[in-house]
């Protein structure tokens, strides 16, 4: 079959690097693509938001399957257009439909949502531009730190860990009144801040039944300790330590299959991942915030510990028979550090020739936001997050000494990363 990936990112490049493998796939075309996916397909120009475009592409090129990676033309309604059009009708595209997406793309939907299914959550209100006095008086019902969301898509910014609430009365009126990101805080979340251990949760579902994949830790921060400006991730480790059987038992019991049997009661359909944002709250799960497709940096270290054939996971989704599927996990600990542009997650530049590639040994490299200077015959950088190194090993020390040799091979001007990942994951293992 022939296959399109939308998105441009690590995510992009790990879920080709898996499709590529599978003996069911003909053709592998990534829109747009970065400098890494055309070491498994053909990168072509598409404008990821642009429905018309993609539909005729995929007509065009006898495309079979869609996969969509990032969240935008989920929340827009990329699989509502597929299923409105009658030569569009039998491509299979996995991701959710619009209302389903709403899960990701309005965090009061998603609050609601699980008020109503009876999922743990931190305690929340939602409040518009003409609330902003009522805004200010829940807050003072919370101790400091102080957790603000815009309601919309703010490409990974909308939310803001206040730690005092001087900080967290401007960022609201900033935010309600200033139109800090426009129409997507023309509502704004406001939430208790849960204290515990973050980590990340996945399914791949047909709407009726669901395949869980390996969970992952991922790292926000841009600097050392969790400390410093969120990005959009700096590295990912899978499995999670404290994630044994029974508190994945919880997170099963209590959010996952209520969340699947929530979508079915509200006759809403849903095709594709669920990314579920989790707190370890002294070893109970609390539901953080979803996500309508796979994680980024969380795919980098998930996607290489799946052996099975994600073509036939994904057919399985397309033909709702997903219960027959049967996935088969890699045991071993998977590491992904990413190497980003100096001055992210604000100003930096672009265009930096990468050096040291062909030198990595026993690792994977997935790239993040890269290009490929045709005339010149080199890798730039054209992105915050560049590269990905990811390795797999007997342990979390193993696998991270492996993707910290490699990175240390890497060079490209201003080039950063964090070299304390899993530290907080060590008072966790045997």
């Amino acid at each position: 079959m022939n296959v399109l990936i939308l998105g441009s990112g690590g995510r992009e490049h790990a879920l080709a690097w898996k499709i590529a493998q599978s003996p069911v796939l003909k053709k592998l075309f990534i829109a747009p693509g970065n400098a890494g996916t055309l070491q498994h397909g053909y990168n072509v120009d598409l404008d990821t938001n642009n429905f018309g475009q993609i539909g005729q592409f995929a007509i065009d090129h006898d495309i079979s399957l869609i996969v969509v990676g990032p969240e935008a033309p989920l929340v827009a309604g990329i699989h509502d257009y597929f299923l409105e059009k009658p030569e569009l009708g039998n491509i299979a595209v996995i991701g959710p439909v619009r209302k389903a997406a709403m899960l990701e793309g309005s965090k009061d939907f998603a609050k609601e949502f699980m008020q109503r299914h009876n999922i743990p959550t931190g305690k929340h209100r939602t409040f518009t531009r003409n609330e902003i006095n009522e805004a200010m008086s829940y807050l003072k019902e919370f101790q400091a730190p102080y957790v603000i969301k815009a309601d919309g898509l703010a490409a990974g910014k909308g939310v803001l860990i206040c730690e005092t609430f001087e900080d967290a009365e401007q960022e609201l009126n900033a935010m309600l009144i200033e139109e800090k990101f426009g129409d997507a805080s023309a509502k704004v979340v406001i939430e208790e801040f849960l204290n515990g251990i973050e980590l990340s949760v996945f399914v791949l579902t047909d709407g009726n039944s669901y395949i869980l994949l390996p969970e992952a830790k991922d790292y926000k921060r841009i600097g050392e300790g969790d400390t410093g400006l969120n990005t959009g991730g700096m590295g990912s480790i899978s499995p999670v330590p404290f994630a044994d059987n029974d508190f994945m038992k919880k997170v099963e019991d209590r959010i996952i299959r209520p969340t699947i049997n929530g979508l079915t009661k509200e006759g809403i359909s849903y095709q594709g991942f669920i990314f579920f944002g989790l707190m370890n709250v002294e070893g109970n799960p609390y539901l953080i915030e979803y996500n309508a497709r796979m994680g980024d940096p969380e795919a980098e270290s998930v996607i290489p510990r799946i052996k099975s054939d994600i073509l036939e996971l994904f057919q399985g989704i397309a033909n709702r028979n997903l219960k027959s599927s049967k996935i088969e996990i890699d045991p071993r600990y998977s590491t992904a550090i990413m190497l980003v542009s100096g001055g992210y997650p604000e100003k930096y530049e672009k265009g930096k020739s990468i050096k040291g590639l062909e030198n990595i040994d026993e690792s994977i490299i997935f790239h993040a936001g890269t290009a490929y200077d045709q005339e010149e015959k080199i890798v730039l950088t054209n992105g915050g997050r560049v590269l990905a190194i990811t390795s797999l090993g007997k342990d979390m020390k193993d696998a991270l000494e492996k993707s910290y040799q490699n990175a240390d091979k890497i060079k490209f001007e201003k080039m950063y990363y964090r070299r304390d990942l899993g530290s907080d994951l060590e008072k966790f293992q045997a």
